[in-house]
C-alpha cells in the first residue's frame, strides 16, 4: 500500500465516520511520517508495509495479553477488530498455484538441488515477493522438491 493510497483509506473512513478503522489509519500514517521526518526521504511502499506489519505484531501481542488476563472483554474485541483492519491493509500474500510457480521459478534460477540450498531458494523468495508470502508454506513445498 502506497501513501496515497493510506490517505485515500482514511478518507474513506471519515466519509463512512468509521473511527476504529480511521485511528488505525491515523496510526500508520504517523509511523510513516516518523519515518520519512527522521531519514529525510519520501516513505516508499515496503515502509508502509513494514509499518504496518509492526503495528499488526505490537497489536497482535497487546491482544493475546488480553486474551490471558481475560478481564475486559470489550477491549479485547477491540484490538480484535485493530488487528483484522491492519491485516485487511497489507497487500494479499502470494500462496497457492502463484507460490508454487513462483517456487520453480525461483529454485530454476538459483540452481538449488539439496535441501542445504533451501536457505538461499527462501532468500531469494523474500526478496521476489518483499516477504509477503506464506513461508510456512512456501518452506514445506521448497523441503518436498529439494533432496
Amino acid at each position: 500500500m502506497t501513501n496515497e493510497e493510506l490517505h485515500d483509506a482514511m478518507v474513506a473512513a471519515m466519509k463512512a465516520k468509521d473511527k476504529t478503522r480511521l485511528s488505525i489509519i491515523r496510526q500508520v500514517m504517523g509511523e510513516v511520517k516518523n519515518v520519512e521526518v527522521n531519514e529525510r526521504r519520501d516513505a516508499t511502499e515496503q515502509d508502509v508495509t513494514n509499518m504496518i506489519r509492526r503495528l499488526i505484531k505490537q497489536t497482535s501481542e497487546t491482544l493475546e495479553m488480553s486474551e490471558k488476563a481475560g478481564t475486559n472483554q470489550e477491549r479485547t474485541d477491540t484490538l480484535r477488530e485493530q488487528v483484522e483492519i491492519l491485516e485487511s491493509l497489507l497487500p494479499a500474500q502470494v500462496s497457492g498455484e502463484a507460490l508454487v510457480q513462483l517456487i520453480e521459478e525461483t529454485i530454476a534460477e538459483v540452481g538449488a538441488t539439496t535441501k542445504k540450498d533451501m536457505g538461499r531458494v527462501m532468500g531469494a523468495l523474500n526478496q521476489a515477493t518483499g516477504g509477503n508470502f506464506d513461508k510456512a508454506a512456501a518452506a514445506k513445498e521448497v523441503g518436498s522438491r529439494l533432496a
